[in-house]
Protein backbone atom coordinates (compact mmCIF):
# COMPACT_ATOMS: atom_id res chain seq x y z
CA UNK A 1 0.00 0.00 0.00
CA UNK A 2 1.13 3.46 -0.74
CA UNK A 3 1.72 5.76 1.85
CA UNK A 4 -1.28 7.28 3.36
CA UNK A 5 -1.79 11.50 2.90
CA UNK A 6 -1.41 12.51 6.98
CA UNK A 7 -5.02 13.97 6.24
CA UNK A 8 -6.45 10.32 5.73
CA UNK A 9 -4.17 8.23 7.96
CA UNK A 10 -6.82 7.79 10.42
CA UNK A 11 -9.32 6.45 7.56
CA UNK A 12 -6.92 4.12 6.72
CA UNK A 13 -6.71 2.54 10.59
CA UNK A 14 -10.25 2.36 10.90
CA UNK A 15 -10.71 0.21 7.60
CA UNK A 16 -11.26 -3.01 8.47
CA UNK A 17 -9.76 -6.42 6.76
CA UNK A 18 -11.94 -8.96 6.22
CA UNK A 19 -10.54 -12.08 4.86
CA UNK A 20 -12.29 -14.64 2.68
CA UNK A 21 -15.43 -12.28 1.92
CA UNK A 22 -17.26 -12.45 -0.13
CA UNK A 23 -14.77 -15.74 -1.09
CA UNK A 24 -11.84 -17.38 -0.31
CA UNK A 25 -8.92 -15.32 -0.92
CA UNK A 26 -11.05 -12.07 -1.11
CA UNK A 27 -9.48 -9.46 1.51
CA UNK A 28 -12.48 -7.58 1.73
CA UNK A 29 -11.91 -3.57 2.72
CA UNK A 30 -14.76 -3.32 5.26
CA UNK A 31 -15.34 0.57 5.55
CA UNK A 32 -18.22 0.79 7.69
CA UNK A 33 -16.52 1.48 10.62
CA UNK A 34 -15.60 4.97 9.16
CA UNK A 35 -19.38 5.03 8.59
CA UNK A 36 -19.98 4.84 11.80
CA UNK A 37 -17.58 7.49 13.04
CA UNK A 38 -19.22 10.83 12.55
CA UNK A 39 -15.75 12.75 12.78
CA UNK A 40 -14.04 10.18 10.54
CA UNK A 41 -17.04 9.95 8.44
CA UNK A 42 -16.95 14.00 8.09
CA UNK A 43 -13.15 13.54 7.22
CA UNK A 44 -13.44 11.27 4.41
CA UNK A 45 -16.24 13.18 2.10
CA UNK A 46 -14.16 16.69 3.04
CA UNK A 47 -11.26 14.84 1.39
CA UNK A 48 -13.28 12.87 -1.61
CA UNK A 49 -14.62 16.48 -2.46
CA UNK A 50 -10.66 18.21 -2.13
CA UNK A 51 -10.94 21.65 -3.35
CA UNK A 52 -14.22 21.71 -4.68
CA UNK A 53 -16.27 24.45 -2.67
CA UNK A 54 -20.00 25.03 -3.22
CA UNK A 55 -20.49 26.81 -6.90
CA UNK A 56 -17.87 24.49 -8.53
CA UNK A 57 -19.90 21.26 -8.92
CA UNK A 58 -23.24 21.43 -10.55
CA UNK A 59 -23.81 17.90 -9.13
CA UNK A 60 -22.58 14.97 -7.47
CA UNK A 61 -23.11 11.69 -9.14
CA UNK A 62 -22.69 8.86 -6.93
CA UNK A 63 -22.41 4.61 -8.51
CA UNK A 64 -24.36 2.31 -6.91
CA UNK A 65 -24.61 1.32 -4.26
CA UNK A 66 -22.53 2.34 -1.95
CA UNK A 67 -21.25 5.08 -3.70
CA UNK A 68 -24.46 6.67 -2.95
CA UNK A 69 -23.86 6.94 0.73
CA UNK A 70 -20.21 9.15 -0.13
CA UNK A 71 -21.46 11.21 -3.24
CA UNK A 72 -24.70 12.49 -1.27
CA UNK A 73 -22.97 13.25 1.84
CA UNK A 74 -20.66 14.91 -1.07
CA UNK A 75 -23.52 17.04 -2.83
CA UNK A 76 -24.57 18.43 0.98
CA UNK A 77 -21.26 19.99 1.70
CA UNK A 78 -20.86 21.51 -1.79
CA UNK A 79 -24.51 22.64 -1.89
CA UNK A 80 -25.82 20.73 -5.14
CA UNK A 81 -27.95 18.28 -6.41
CA UNK A 82 -27.32 14.78 -6.08
CA UNK A 83 -27.43 12.11 -9.02
CA UNK A 84 -27.35 8.61 -8.79
CA UNK A 85 -26.43 5.94 -11.64
CA UNK A 86 -28.35 2.60 -10.89
CA UNK A 87 -28.41 -0.83 -11.52
CA UNK A 88 -30.59 -1.74 -14.70
CA UNK A 89 -34.15 -1.56 -13.95
CA UNK A 90 -33.88 0.28 -10.30
CA UNK A 91 -34.85 3.69 -11.90
CA UNK A 92 -38.12 4.40 -12.74
CA UNK A 93 -38.37 6.93 -15.57
CA UNK A 94 -36.98 7.15 -19.10
CA UNK A 95 -32.88 6.31 -18.99
CA UNK A 96 -29.85 5.85 -20.78
CA UNK A 97 -28.37 2.21 -20.04
CA UNK A 98 -24.54 1.57 -20.35
CA UNK A 99 -23.09 -2.10 -20.09
CA UNK A 100 -19.95 -3.89 -18.92
CA UNK A 101 -18.28 -6.64 -18.62
CA UNK A 102 -17.19 -8.28 -15.53
CA UNK A 103 -15.05 -10.90 -14.48
CA UNK A 104 -17.83 -13.84 -14.85
CA UNK A 105 -20.42 -11.74 -17.06
CA UNK A 106 -21.76 -8.78 -17.51
CA UNK A 107 -23.95 -6.01 -15.80
CA UNK A 108 -25.68 -2.80 -16.77
CA UNK A 109 -25.91 1.08 -15.18
CA UNK A 110 -28.74 3.54 -16.11
CA UNK A 111 -28.77 6.95 -15.42
CA UNK A 112 -32.42 9.42 -16.07
CA UNK A 113 -32.11 10.68 -19.29
CA UNK A 114 -33.00 14.29 -17.82
CA UNK A 115 -30.97 14.01 -14.71
CA UNK A 116 -28.43 16.34 -15.61
CA UNK A 117 -28.30 19.12 -18.34
CA UNK A 118 -25.74 19.02 -21.15
CA UNK A 119 -22.59 21.08 -19.67
CA UNK A 120 -23.27 20.38 -16.19
CA UNK A 121 -20.26 20.56 -14.37
CA UNK A 122 -20.24 17.23 -12.43
CA UNK A 123 -18.11 14.68 -9.16
CA UNK A 124 -18.57 11.54 -9.79
CA UNK A 125 -18.03 9.46 -6.56
CA UNK A 126 -17.78 5.95 -5.45
CA UNK A 127 -16.26 3.74 -2.61
CA UNK A 128 -14.39 1.70 -4.09
CA UNK A 129 -11.98 1.56 -7.58
CA UNK A 130 -11.31 -2.17 -8.50
CA UNK A 131 -11.12 -3.28 -12.20
CA UNK A 132 -12.87 0.17 -13.57
CA UNK A 133 -15.73 -1.50 -14.93
CA UNK A 134 -18.68 0.08 -13.06
CA UNK A 135 -17.07 3.68 -13.23
CA UNK A 136 -15.99 3.58 -16.99
CA UNK A 137 -19.51 2.74 -17.82
CA UNK A 138 -21.13 5.22 -15.21
CA UNK A 139 -18.07 8.12 -17.47
CA UNK A 140 -19.75 6.66 -20.66
CA UNK A 141 -23.72 7.15 -19.16
CA UNK A 142 -22.84 10.98 -18.01
CA UNK A 143 -20.57 11.79 -21.57
CA UNK A 144 -24.15 10.52 -22.88
CA UNK A 145 -26.04 13.01 -21.03
CA UNK A 146 -23.65 15.77 -22.32
CA UNK A 147 -21.80 16.36 -18.73
CA UNK A 148 -18.61 17.87 -17.69
CA UNK A 149 -16.66 15.36 -15.67
CA UNK A 150 -14.27 17.18 -13.42
CA UNK A 151 -13.28 14.44 -11.23
CA UNK A 152 -13.61 11.18 -10.40
CA UNK A 153 -13.45 10.43 -6.70
CA UNK A 154 -13.32 7.22 -4.67
CA UNK A 155 -12.38 6.64 -1.32
CA UNK A 156 -10.46 3.17 -1.88
CA UNK A 157 -8.27 2.16 -4.94
CA UNK A 158 -7.51 -1.71 -5.61
CA UNK A 159 -4.40 -0.70 -7.66
CA UNK A 160 -3.28 -4.07 -8.51
CA UNK A 161 -6.16 -4.36 -10.53
CA UNK A 162 -5.34 -1.32 -13.08
CA UNK A 163 -8.74 0.14 -12.71
CA UNK A 164 -7.03 3.52 -13.94
CA UNK A 165 -6.19 1.94 -17.27
CA UNK A 166 -10.24 2.32 -18.18
CA UNK A 167 -10.45 5.73 -17.30
CA UNK A 168 -7.89 7.40 -19.64
CA UNK A 169 -8.51 11.37 -19.34
CA UNK A 170 -10.27 11.84 -16.28
CA UNK A 171 -8.64 13.11 -13.40
CA UNK A 172 -8.83 10.34 -10.82
CA UNK A 173 -8.37 10.92 -6.14
CA UNK A 174 -8.51 8.11 -4.32
CA UNK A 175 -7.80 8.50 -0.83
CA UNK A 176 -6.70 4.94 0.01
CA UNK A 177 -4.85 3.06 -2.46
CA UNK A 178 -3.75 -0.74 -1.82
Amino acid sequence: MNAPNPCVADLVQAIRNVPDFPQPGIQFKDITPVLANGRLFKKCIEQLVGDFKPGDVDAVVGIDARGFIFAAAAALKLECGFVPVRKKGKLPFQTYEQSYDLEYGSNTIAIHTDAIRHGSRVLLIDDLLATGGTAAAATQLLKKVGANILEISFFIELSFLNGRDKLQGVPIRSLVIY
